[in-house]
């Protein structure tokens, strides 16, 4: 019987360690004095003092490799501002051409809807270690478009890792991206969106993959309730409500 006791104990421990928070998560995204300087350094003043969000849930079976995945959140009256921190392991970066597969590669990702009467309508911001990115607005279930490669060229972008990581490097390796996304190119697709002010509220998830690296995964910051790894699931999406 004592055995049996311990045995409950010990379950009960795990189960609280290891238990999913399955509601939507909601997040405060700091509104900021002036404009960031976009250099992937993590450490730098602006971000030291903003919290950041854990992208800690797992998609389809729990992966071999789970890496340890941080973003931080701002914005100023011009643009909101990410920046992600991966302790990482098995990273590669083949994707060179904006709009390519960078899911396949050790890849960030930021799904938003700016707004929360839009009809499941939401962007996807993609990017892989070496700051390729794929940006595409979907207006409405069956209806995308890619953000033009002129426009995806308003996004000022930086990254701690070269451009092109072939062969895949496999040893532990802590790599950084950050980015300014103006909101005036989110108005060009979405143009009845205003810009964030306090009170503002958008639904939103970021995501972490690597499809075709040797140890793939699927990590989510709000949970997603599916069986198999599938991230344009806006349904899904938690909250941010803008300070």
């Amino acid at each position: 019987m004592k055995n049996l006791k311990t045995l409950a104990l010990l379950l009960f421990f795990v189960n609280s360690i290891y238990a999913i928070d399955k509601n939507p998560l909601e997040h405060t995204v700091k509104k900021i004095s002036a404009p960031v300087s976009i250099d992937a350094n993590w450490d730098k003043s602006v971000w030291n003092a903003i919290p950041p969000v854990l992208i800690e849930n797992h998609m389809g079976e729990l992966p071999k490799h789970f890496p340890k995945v941080q973003a931080k959140l701002a914005y100023d009256d011009s643009a909101v501002y990410v920046i992600f921190k991966v302790n990482d392991n098995y990273v590669r970066a083949i994707a060179d051409k904006t709009h390519g597969r960078v899911w396949e590669d050790s890849c960030v990702e930021f799904f938003f809807s700016p707004g929360i009467d839009l009809n499941y309508a939401y962007f996807n911001l993609e990017t892989n270690c070496g700051g390729t990115m794929l940006f595409s607005w979907h207006e409405k279930p069956g209806k995308s478009q890619s953000v033009a490669v002129e426009d995806c060229a308003e996004i000022t972008i930086a990254h701690s890792l070269p451009k092109i990581i072939d062969p895949e490097i496999q040893q532990p390796t802590t790599w950084t991206l950050e980015y300014r996304l103006p909101f005036e190119l989110i108005q060009k697709y979405c143009p009845h969106t205003a810009k964030p002010a306090k009170g503002t509220v958008w639904r939103a998830n970021l995501y972490k993959c690597g499809d075709e690296t040797s140890h793939p995964h699927w990590l989510t910051w709000s949970y997603v309730d599916y069986l198999e790894p599938k991230f344009h699931l806006p349904e899904f999406f938690g909250t941010l409500k803008f300070e």
